[in-house]
């Protein structure tokens, strides 16, 4: 017997909270997480038959395909979009560098933007560390540009319309899958992915985590 359960550690207390205006904050509308030190985990599929299969924890879309593309350890699948100019950008361009590359839901909603603004903040300790800092969303670039400058971010925001790149590294949804994930990956001078980190709620969580990873690098 197959059975999908939600795999959270420390669950999140939930209050009500006023309407924001992102469609993706919408989503959240009703929710104000407390802060937790847990990683927000995806689904946990178990299955139990006389076969004795293992349980295993993978990240599920909302039709239950398994997203595992990109691990630890594996090379970081190349890709080229368009930056907040309108200038085609390839991951490829920035090795020999590390590089951090974070995933995120919108511009201009309230957690995106005090993500982006935590980066810009620390951006001189990337910059220290070697490191270049790139954000992706699916917002197009017009969008970027104005939000880049509206917070004066210093780094690369790249336009993935569609979501064809975050469907390709296969990027897990949150809230049973209406909410774009918000995953950072840190990638060495030699393109290998060194940490993937998912935390959705606690933005600035992601600027700690890879700072300290860089510091080893």
């Amino acid at each position: 017997m197959a059975s999908l359960t939600v795999l959270i550690h420390s669950p999140p207390t939930l209050l009500h909270t006023a309407t924001t205006k992102s469609p993706y904050d919408r989503t959240l509308s009703i929710l104000q997480y407390a802060p937790s030190n847990s990683q927000f985990c995806g689904l946990k599929l178990s299955h139990s038959s006389s076969s004795s299969l293992r349980s295993a924890n993978y990240c599920y879309s909302v039709k239950g395909s398994i997203f595992a593309k990109v691990n630890k350890g594996s090379k970081a699948p190349s890709f080229t979009l368009k930056d907040q100019d309108g200038n085609s950008v390839s991951l490829d361009k920035f090795k020999g560098k590390p590089v951090v590359v974070y995933f995120y839901p919108a511009d201009e909603s309230p957690s995106c933007t005090k993500e982006a603004c935590a980066f810009r903040d620390s951006y001189e300790k990337f910059k220290k560390a070697g490191a270049e800092v790139v954000g992706i969303s699916s917002d197009d670039p017009s969008s970027h540009k104005a939000f880049a400058k509206k917070y004066r971010l210093p780094f690369t925001l790249l336009s993935d319309e569609g979501n064809k790149v975050r469907k390709d590294w296969g990027i897990p949804n949150d809230l049973f899958g209406t909410l774009p994930g918000r995953q950072t990956y840190v990638i060495d001078k030699n393109g290998v992915v060194q940490l993937i980190y998912n935390n959705q709620f606690q933005p600035e969580k992601h600027i700690d985590e890879t700072l300290k990873l860089l510091q080893t690098l």
